[in-house]
C-alpha cells in the first residue's frame, strides 16, 4: 500500500499533464487523485504504519487529514479572496488605469516590462496574488492565445523569482523567516541577485526568439459601454482600494500575526462595503452587475478545486512519510548543500515546495546550520524558483494554469527549459557570490 499511494499520485499527475490528449479535465483528475491517495492511506494504514496499532494508525491518518485540510483551506480562502478583489477591480474596469498607459507593441519590450513588474510586485505582495493580478492584465493586453500563454509562462518564472528574495514573497520564505532560519534583510541582500539572474536568463533567451509586434485586444462595444458607464472616479477608487488592500496583507500579518488569508478576507469585506455604498443609488440592474455577489459568480471555481485536489494529494504523501523518506535519502546520498538544495528545487516542480521545505527544516537543526547560513539562503532560492520548471510546481503556476487554461505539455515544451536555465543560472550566481 505504501507504493500504491505513490503510484496513484504518479498516475494522477500524468492525467493532469495529458489533459488535452485524454480529453479529461485536469480538475477532475486532481480531485480523484487527491481523494484516492487518502483512501489508500487509510486502508493501507497497517502496512504504512507498522509501529502503530490499528486504532492509533486510523487516528493518526484522520488527524493528519484534518490538520492538512486546515493548511489547505488557508491557501484556498486566500486564493478565493484575492480572485474576488481582482475580479471586482476588473468589472469596474480599474485595470484600464494600467492598460491604457501601456502603449508598447513590441513583443520583446512588452515581455521585459511585464516580467520586471511581476518580479518586483511579487516581492511586495506574494507570488500567488501577483500571478492572479498579472493573469487578468494579460487577458486585457493580448489577443493571440500563443502570445498570452508565452507571456503567462514568463509571469510564472518572474513571480516565483520575485517571491524567492523577499521574506513575504513566497510561502516557503515566510516559513523560513518565521522559523528563524533567515532574517529579512539578509535574504534580500543574498538572494536578490540569484533571483534576478533566474529571471534574466529566460528573458534574454526569449529576446532572440521573439519578433514583431503583439496583436492588441480590441474591446467589444459592450465592454466600451460598461467602461463609459463606470465613472473614472469610481474606477480609480476601486482600483486604488483593491490594490492597496492586497499590498496591506503582509502588513496585516505582521501586525496581527494571523495567517495571510485573514488579511485577504478583511480586504474583501472592505471593498464589499465600499462598492455597496458607491452603487446604492444606481438602478437595480446596474447595481447587481457591479456587486460582489455577481463577481463571486465569475470566480474560476474549477481552478480552486484543482488547487484542492493537488494539495490533498501532496499532503497524503507527506502524511504517509513519502516526503520524509525522500529527504532522508537526499541527506544520506549527498554531502554538498548545493546539490541537496538544487535537487529539492527540482523536486518542488513536481511536489509542492511547502512540505519539502518543512521536511528540511525538521531534518536540520539550527545547530547544524545557524541562522542565515548558506544552506537556508539557498533553500529559500531553490524551493521558491524551482517550481517554475513545471507549471504545477508552484501556487503561481497552478493559478495561472487554471485562469488562462494553459496546457501542461505546451508549458513543458515551451517554458520548462527556459525556467531550468534560469534556475541553474541563479544557483551559479549564488555560488559565485559565496565562494
Amino acid at each position: 500500500m505504501y507504493l500504491t499511494v505513490f503510484l496513484v499520485f504518479i498516475v494522477g499527475y500524468l492525467a493532469i499533464a495529458l489533459e488535452h490528449q485524454i480529453k479529461i479535465n485536469k480538475t477532475a483528475s486532481a480531485l480523484l487523485v487527491g481523494v484516492l491517495c487518502w483512501v489508500f492511506l487509510i486502508y493501507g494504514r497497517a502496512t504504512i504504519f507498522p509501529d502503530l496499532s490499528d486504532e492509533a494508525a486510523f487516528s493518526f491518518v484522520s488527524e493528519s487529514l484534518v490538520a492538512h485540510l486546515g493548511d489547505i483551506s488557508e491557501v484556498l480562502f486566500f486564493l478565493m479572496g484575492a480572485m474576488t478583489i481582482v475580479e471586482l477591480i476588473d468589472v469596474h474596469h480599474g485595470f484600464s488605469i494600467i492598460t491604457d498607459r501601456i502603449k508598447i507593441t513590441s513583443r520583446v519590450k512588452l515581455i521585459w516590462v511585464l516580467s520586471l513588474i511581476t518580479f518586483f510586485l511579487s516581492a511586495a505582495l506574494d507570488n500567488l496574488t501577483t500571478a492572479i493580478v498579472m493573469a487578468t492584465l494579460l487577458r486585457k493586453l493580448l489577443k493571440d492565445p500563443k502570445d498570452l500563454w508565452l507571456f503567462a509562462g514568463m509571469v510564472v518564472i518572474a513571480a516565483n523569482a520575485g517571491g524567492a528574495w523577499s521574506p513575504i514573497g513566497d510561502v516557503t520564505t515566510i516559513m523560513l523567516w518565521v522559523g528563524g532560519q533567515i532574517t529579512a534583510l539578509n535574504i534580500i541582500r543574498e538572494v536578490f541577485l540569484p533571483s534576478l539572474v533566474c529571471l534574466l536568463v529566460p528573458l534574454v533567451t526569449l529576446s532572440f526568439q521573439l519578433k514583431g509586434n503583439i496583436e492588441s485586444l480590441v474591446e467589444t462595444d459592450r465592454e466600451q459601454l460598461d467602461a463609459e458607464a463606470t465613472p473614472k472616479s469610481e474606477r480609480n477608487l476601486v482600483f486604488g482600494t483593491g490594490v492597496g488592500l492586497l499590498l496591506f496583507v503582509p502588513v496585516f500579518k505582521a501586525i496581527t500575526h494571523l495567517p495571510p488569508f485573514m488579511g485577504v478576507l478583511f480586504g474583501v469585506g472592505v471593498v464589499w462595503v465600499l462598492t455597496e455604498i458607491l452603487h446604492r443609488k444606481k438602478p437595480e440592474s446596474r447595481r447587481k452587475s457591479l456587486s460582489i455577489v455577481r463577481v463571486l459568480q465569475r470566480i474560476d471555481t474549477p481552478s480552486i478545486l484543482f488547487f484542492l485536489g493537488i494539495l490533498l494529494a501532496v499532503s497524503a504523501l507527506e502524511a504517509g512519510g513519502h516526503l520524509l523518506q525522500l529527504s532522508t535519502i537526499l541527506d544520506q546520498s549527498f554531502d554538498s548543500i548545493y546539490v541537496i538544495n538544487a535537487i529539492i528545487g527540482v523536486l518542488s516542480s513536481i511536489i509542492d515546495n511547502v512540505p519539502l521545505v518543512a521536511g528540511a527544516m525538521g531534518m536540520y537543526s539550527m545547530d547544524t546550520f545557524p541562522q542565515d547560513s548558506n544552506f537556508w539562503e539557498l533553500l529559500a532560492y531553490c524551493a521558491g524558483t524551482g517550481g517554475s520548471i513545471l507549471i504545477i510546481g508552484s501556487a503561481a503556476g497552478v493559478a495561472i494554469m487554471g485562469i488562462l487554461r494553459i496546457d501542461f505539455i505546451w508549458y513543458l515544451k515551451r517554458i520548462s527549459l527556459l525556467a531550468l536555465l534560469g534556475y541553474l543560472g541563479g544557483i551559479g550566481m549564488y555560488m559565485l557570490l559565496n565562494y
